[in-house]
């Protein structure tokens, strides 16, 4: 016990001493974040806080495997996965380091963690069984090395998108190293235990400067690095044991930020962007929008976290169904809380989905009128021909009507017109556009009117320009 205390206020220690250095050093070489559309701050911050948390867990990490206890014997009977455990987390803190110096994109991060997952994997570090009860093991076989890779890059990036406020991040973290510690202590894994003290030391000294109004952020270089240590630490402590708390204690002590992630990468589904695409719709925005101070939102945080892990540590008390009851009560409580404050909409979620199929659903409708209409123009040879594969173009496409008006050398205009057979179309429906386009005789132009019927969308509507547009690129009128 006496080796805990030391690690813990020794990171601790050192990090209240090594930030102030940093800070400094950031600004003298100008790492910083600048405010923008997408932050709170309203001045130059310095953004590399990672470097003093994890210089600070580190030193203490590496001063443990020294020391002649029976915790340091431990330390070496596990050196091959603690190696490679701190060499990956190591190799991600340069990553998120390079992302904050001269900015990297988000698909070559999401690589190097799939990389360090998959080595972590092959030294033994993966999830092979889950105990759900006492009766009923989960036993996993090739998926246990997916369910970790999902676990390890899924917690490394959603505490790298909780940093959105000052000591958000680095508190919600402080929690999860803390329960971790507790389920390792319990479990008799006492390197799971040194690693998270001396994690849970450096950022209680970060804190200090970084709590609001924050003197510095930790960056990606911290965030991730935080992030795939408590990943890989939780993965680590079910190695040792099955029981499903090894992985339930973290996730909820990290609920907020699991949920948060997934949100937001069904709101960005929906909404069809990249789910790398930033936005200002987390759950930390949204408890801004009604009002809430940024400090004042950051401690009701804290206070959700503490509370779904204090919920939770009655799983180390309780067997079999409890456990799983416990779990689904505090997801259930969490779950609530996103839906009370606007992160989660369920009527609004279900008519989005609906919206976002029946779009896609039009386009591949009219994808396949497309090829068809393709395959009309090449049996092109006379403009007789090729006028019709333009009428068989736009009935394909739901087009309300097209004129194609011919202005010659010496001034005349011939003009041709199809139009939809049925009741003339409501003109507020339509979306009417000029298009000029090639002809094989440099006497003559051409332009294209187009009345295309929106059909519940005006993305539709342009959808099928696109697709008309490109079958006139790729067959030119054919003059007689």
């Amino acid at each position: 016990m006496t080796t805990y205390l030391c690690v813990y206020l020794g990171s601790l220690v050192l990090a209240l001493l090594v930030t102030p250095v940093v800070i400094w050093a950031a600004r003298r070489i100008k790492a910083v974040d600048r405010p923008g559309i997408r932050t709170v701050h309203m001045l130059p911050m310095p953004r590399i806080g990672g470097v003093a948390i994890f210089l600070s867990a580190m030193a203490l990490i590496i001063l443990v495997i020294f020391v002649h206890n029976s915790i340091g014997q431990a330390f070496w009977a596990a050196r091959l996965q603690l190696v490679t455990l701190l060499g990956s987390a190591t190799l991600i803190f340069a990553v998120g380091l390079v992302d904050d110096l001269k900015g990297l994109r988000a698909r070559v991060k999401v690589m190097a963690e799939l990389l360090v997952a998959l080595v972590l994997c092959l030294v033994g570090i993966r999830i092979s069984d889950i105990a759900l009860t006492d009766q009923w093991v989960l036993h996993l076989g090739g998926w246990g090395c997916v369910l970790t890779v999902l676990w390890v890059i899924g917690i490394t990036n959603a505490v790298n998108l909780s940093d959105g406020l000052d000591g958000l991040a680095a508190g919600i973290s402080a929690v999860a190293c803390g329960v971790i510690a507790v389920l390792a202590i319990h479990g008799g894994n006492v390197v799971m235990a040194v690693l998270m003290l001396s994690l849970l030391g450096s950022l209680s000294g970060f804190l200090f400067f970084n709590f609001n109004p924050a003197k510095i952020f930790m960056g990606d270089c911290g965030s991730l690095f935080i992030g795939f240590t408590i990943a890989s630490a939780s993965v680590m402590c079910m190695t040792k044991s099955t029981a499903l708390v090894g992985l339930a204690l973290p996730a909820l002590a990290l609920g907020i930020p699991i949920f948060d992630t997934l949100f937001s990468i069904l709101r960005r589904f929906l909404e069809r962007r990249s789910i790398f695409a930033p936005d200002r719709s987390h759950f930390h925005h949204k408890l801004i929008e009604l009002g809430l101070k940024q400090h004042h939102v950051v401690l009701i945080i804290y206070g959700m976290t503490l509370l779904s892990a204090g919920l939770g540590m009655f799983m180390l008390v309780t067997r079999d169904s409890g456990a799983l009851i416990i779990v689904f009560c505090i997801l259930l409580l969490l779950l609530l809380v996103f839906r009370v404050v606007g992160s989660v909409q369920l009527r609004q979620t279900v008519a989005a989905l609906k919206e976002k199929y029946q779009m896609a659903g039009q386009h591949r409708q009219y994808q396949v009128g497309f090829e068809q209409a393709q395959l009309h123009f090449r049996s092109v040879r006379t403009p007789e021909q090729w006028w019709a594969a333009v009428c068989n173009a736009a009935e394909r496409m739901d087009f309300a009507w097209v004129s194609v008006k011919t202005t010659k050398k010496d001034g005349s205009i011939d003009t041709e017109v199809w139009r939809m057979a049925g009741s003339e179309p409501d003109l507020s429906k339509l979306v009417i556009m000029t298009v000029p386009f090639k002809s094989s005789r440099a006497e003559t132009s051409h332009e294209f009117e187009l009345a295309i019927c929106v059909n519940g969308s005006y993305e539709s509507a342009g959808h099928r320009a696109t697709l008309f547009s490109r079958l006139i690129d790729e067959h030119s009128i054919i003059s007689g």
